[in-house]
């Protein structure tokens, strides 16, 4: 099939069944939904994004020689990841990175999947039948183009009890039935990010089970968006329904959210990647490729919004001429989040780390602090844009008003920019700002910024098990060596 255009996208999704429930309303036409419409013809431009720059983000298919979107490139170089590198920018740059879950995401996922045969396929290929299904699926989404959307945690109902399925059997997702041909499932899985504008869900392990967790509950798959028994539950929408003027990021690049539910649906077994096996399940994920080899998109994502933050916040200090020391001290710390993010791509690229089926990714030491830090970082830079803007924010002109010929006027003389800054570009940047940080979608964004990446506190620990060997070797090497010398110094004395 080669690469969808936008246009084959929307009918495509135009075509489906699926049980999508927004309020109290089950939605019937996700492409005309008022409140869903902005976030689909988003997906759309991204598809006609790579017709519009095929140089820099087709490729070939290796096996049939067809184009395909290069975020599903499978890096065995430097020069890969380099080349992969600028098509994941131009994908970030479609929505300033405000969209973390565009298609481009799971591409990479999957592609990195696909590659490590050494852990999908298990010790003694264990997990042969699996693994040979999860490569049909990434040559699948290739060649079908699939966007996807995936479902990795289990929900938080109890927190004193979660960790003890035996105390909690039903709602984690779990096998309660299999037919010669398939297997039965039920439970609930968080959060769909996209899944409204999905064609496929994909579940795959977040985290390893807990040590009483049945067999049972070591599941990943793919299933259609329209299997019998799933439903999604979508959060509020964070999408307006004003002018792109008014509501520049939430007039369409609300990517939505779905609680993911399944009601004993059946899941064909050539769609079934691990059925049962715990060993596989719980180790799949951890010490693996697939968090430097997708850390690559993410951090991309990052410093594209970053940049853009930067940006906006400079134009907002330009709008009212804010050179105080204050103002400047802030815009230097968005600038150092900017290059710290770009030192460490650099430093990962430059480095990349061959893994034992010859897959590149980059460099796990220089990229994995970016797993702790740019959450912190992204909440921080909402905090200044915050500050700077103060009431700014809220004093800003509509598009309604701009374009009313008896406020006009008014606006250009008591709501103006400085040095010659019109109101239309102050009212501009300023509700550009809004958006980003104080609108529904800016504290929708803000929140997952903070956990996509999963818990700060969990990526300091991994950080100091997967990457601290070296750093403990040369930094007591250099407290004995110190320590040394001084005691040579007291003989001396």
């Amino acid at each position: 099939m080669a690469i969808r255009t936008g246009k084959q996208y929307l009918n495509d999704l135009k075509s489906t069944d699926r049980e999508i429930w927004l309020g109290s309303e089950r939605v019937t036409s996700v492409v005309e939904h008022p409140q869903l419409q902005g976030g689909a013809n988003a997906i759309a431009d991204y598809y006609d994004l790579h017709h519009r720059e095929a140089g820099s983000m087709v490729i070939q298919d290796p096996e049939n020689g067809e184009a395909m979107a290069a975020s599903h490139l499978q890096p065995r170089s430097r020069e890969d990841l380099q080349f992969r590198h600028q098509a994941l920018r131009q994908a970030a740059e479609l929505s300033m990175g405000v969209m973390g879950r565009t298609p481009d995401y799971m591409n990479a996922t999957f592609a990195g999947f696909a590659q490590d045969k050494y852990r999908w396929q298990g010790p003694e290929g264990r997990n042969e039948a699996g693994y040979e299904n999860l490569c049909n699926f990434q040559r699948r989404l290739r060649r079908e183009d699939l966007a996807l959307t995936h479902t990795l945690i289990q929900p938080t109902i109890n927190k004193a009890t979660d960790g003890n399925f035996a105390d909690n059997p039903i709602v984690p997702l779990h096998k309660v039935g299999e037919t010669s041909d398939s297997i039965i499932v039920s439970g609930a899985r968080i959060l769909a990010t996209l899944a409204p504008y999905a064609d496929v869900n994909t579940v795959y392990p977040g985290m390893p089970l807990p040590p009483d967790a049945p067999d049972e509950y070591a599941l990943s798959f793919s299933h259609s968006m329209d299997a019998p028994g799933l439903i999604f539950l979508c959060r509020d929408s964070a999408a307006s329904q004003a002018s792109a003027f008014d509501a520049p990021f939430s007039s369409r690049y609300d990517e939505q959210d779905g609680y993911c539910i399944f009601n004993n649906v059946e899941i064909p077994r050539s769609d079934v990647w691990i059925n049962g096996n715990r060993e596989i399940y719980n180790h799949v994920m951890m010490m693996s490729p697939w968090w430097p080899n997708i850390m690559q998109q993410t951090s991309i994502r990052a410093l594209v919004k970053l940049e853009f933050a930067y940006g906006m916040t400079l134009m907002m200090c330009e709008a009212v001429n804010d050179t105080s020391e204050r103002a400047m001290e802030l815009l230097g710390e968005i600038q150092h989040y900017v290059e710290m993010v770009r030192n460490a791509l650099v430093a990962g690229e430059a480095n990349p780390q061959v893994w034992e089926d010859g897959n590149v990714t980059c460099d796990p030491r220089a990229i994995h602090p970016l797993r702790a830090l740019i959450p912190q970082w992204f909440i921080r830079v909402n905090d200044i844009i915050k500050e700077l803007g103060s009431s700014k924010l809220l004093a800003s002109a509509s598009r309604a008003q701009l374009d009313s010929s008896e406020l006009k006027p008014i606006l250009d003389k008591y709501l103006p920019g400085a040095e010659d800054i019109s109101c239309e570009d102050r009212s501009a940047v300023f509700r550009l700002a809004w958006d980003f940080v104080g609108s529904s979608l800016g504290g929708r964004n803000e929140l997952y910024e903070r956990n996509y990446l999963g818990a700060t506190r969990m990526n300091h620990m991994m950080s100091q098990r997967l990457h601290s060997g070296n750093n403990q070797l040369r930094g007591k090497a250099l407290v004995e060596k110190f320590l040394a010398a001084a005691s040579a110094r007291g003989v001396q004395q």
